[in-house]
C-alpha cells in the first residue's frame, strides 16, 4: 500500500512521479539537450597521390579523396546541411620542414581553391593546421635528432596559415599544441590582412591513444618517439584550463577539446569555465570502436553513434568534429 507524505515532504513521491513525461508523446518538449545537423563538421581527407577514392582499412566508411574529387565531396557535405568541413591533406612529397604545407600550389591550398570555386559560402571551410602530414619524421614540428623545437616551428604555423587563408580558408584550425602557436598564427595573419580569419585552437589535445586510425588515414605516423612532449598526459586536467586560457589570450576565437568522449570532463570543465564557442573532436579511435562493435552485432550504430554524439553536445561542446557526420544528416534529415 503506498503511502503518502507529510505536506513537508509533499514533493517526494508518489506525488512526484520522473516517469510521467518519459513517455513518448512529452519526449521532444523536455529533453534537455539536441543534436542538430548544424553541430556538426565533417572532416575530410585530401590525398595528391592517388586518382581514385580509397577507403581507410581502420576507418570503415570513410575515404581519402584524389584532388580532383575535393570540390564533389565538398558540395556532396553542403548538400546535406552540415555547415563546415575540416581539411586535412597528404602531398606526395615530405621532408624535414614540412615545406609543402604552404606552398601556393599545394595539397590543401589547391583544394581550398576548388571547394571555394565549387560551393562559395554555402560552406565554411576550415584548414587543419599542422606539419606531422607533411614532415618526413612525422611530428607536428620542426626536429634537431629527436627533440621537437617550439619556436622555430612557430614560423612555419604563420606561414602556413596565411597560406591557407590566402587560398580563401574560413577558419585555420592548429593543432600542432606548440607553445605560442596561436600568437604567432595571429600575428600572422593580421600583418597580411587576414585580421578577420578565425583561429579553432586545438587549446587541449591530449597524447590519446585514440588516433591510431588517423595516422593511417593521414600518413601521419612518426619515425621515432611519440608526441608526449607537446600532447598533454591524459591524467592532467587543470592544465587544460591553463591550455585554454593561454590560447583564448593569443587570439583564439574558437578552442577545442581532442579527443571527446574520454574527456567529456574537460569539455565540461572549459565550457563551463569560459564560455567561449567550444568544439570537440570525436576522434579516428571512437569512430572505429563503434564501426567494429556495430560489424560484430555488439551495438545498435546509429543508436550508439547519436548517443555519444549527444552526450558530447551535454557535456557543452557547441560543434563536433566527427567521421559519422554524413551518416548523422542523413539520420536527422529522415526523423
Amino acid at each position: 500500500m503506498i503511502k503518502y507524505f507529510p505536506s513537508n515532504e509533499k514533493h517526494m513521491f508518489p506525488i512526484t512521479r520522473m516517469r510521467r513525461l518519459r513517455q513518448d508523446k512529452f519526449r521532444p518538449l523536455v529533453r534537455e539537450t539536441g543534436l542538430d545537423v548544424m553541430d556538426l563538421i565533417c572532416p575530410v581527407f585530401i590525398d595528391e597521390t592517388i586518382a581514385e577514392p580509397v577507403e581507410i582499412s581502420s576507418m570503415p566508411g570513410c575515404f581519402r579523396y584524389p584532388l580532383d574529387l575535393a570540390a564533389d565531396e565538398a558540395r556532396c557535405i553542403a548538400d546535406m546541411g552540415i555547415p563546415a568541413l575540416i581539411l586535412f591533406g597528404i602531398p606526395k612529397e615530405k621532408d624535414e620542414t614540412g615545406s609543402h604545407a604552404w606552398g601556393e600550389d599545394d595539397v590543401i591550398q589547391k583544394a581550398v581553391r576548388a571547394i571555394k570555386s565549387e560551393t562559395g559560402d554555402d560552406l565554411v571551410v576550415i584548414t587543419d593546421l599542422c606539419l606531422c602530414e607533411y614532415t618526413s619524421h612525422g611530428h607536428c614540428g620542426i626536429a634537431r635528432g629527436k627533440k621537437i623545437l617550439n619556436d622555430p616551428t612557430l614560423d612555419i604555423l604563420g606561414k602556413t596559415a596565411v597560406s591557407q587563408a590566402k587560398a580563401g580558408a574560413d577558419i585555420v584550425a592548429p593543432s600542432g599544441m606548440m607553445d605560442g602557436m596561436v600568437h604567432a598564427i595571429r600575428t600572422a595573419l593580421d600583418d597580411n590582412d587576414f585580421r578577420h580569419t578565425p583561429i579553432m585552437s586545438y587549446a587541449a589535445k591530449y597524447c590519446s591513444a585514440f588516433y591510431g586510425p588517423f595516422r593511417e588515414a593521414a600518413g601521419s605516423g612518426f619515425t621515432f618517439g611519440d608526441r608526449a612532449s607537446y600532447q598533454m598526459d591524459p591524467g592532467n586536467s587543470d592544465e587544460a584550463l591553463r591550455e585554454v586560457a593561454l590560447d583564448i589570450e593569443e587570439g583564439a576565437d574558437i578552442i577545442m577539446v581532442k579527443p571527446a568522449l574520454p574527456y567529456l570532463d574537460i569539455v565540461y570543465r572549459v565550457k563551463k569555465k569560459f564560455k567561449m564557442p567550444t568544439a570537440a573532436y570525436q576522434v579516428s579511435g571512437e569512430y572505429a570502436m563503434i564501426k567494429a562493435a556495430a560489424q560484430n552485432g555488439w551495438l545498435d550504430e546509429r543508436k550508439a553513434v547519436l548517443e555519444s554524439l549527444l552526450s558530447i553536445k551535454r557535456a557543452g561542446a557547441d560543434m563536433v568534429l566527427t567521421y559519422f557526420a554524413k551518416d548523422v544528416a542523413i539520420i536527422l534529415g529522415s526523423e
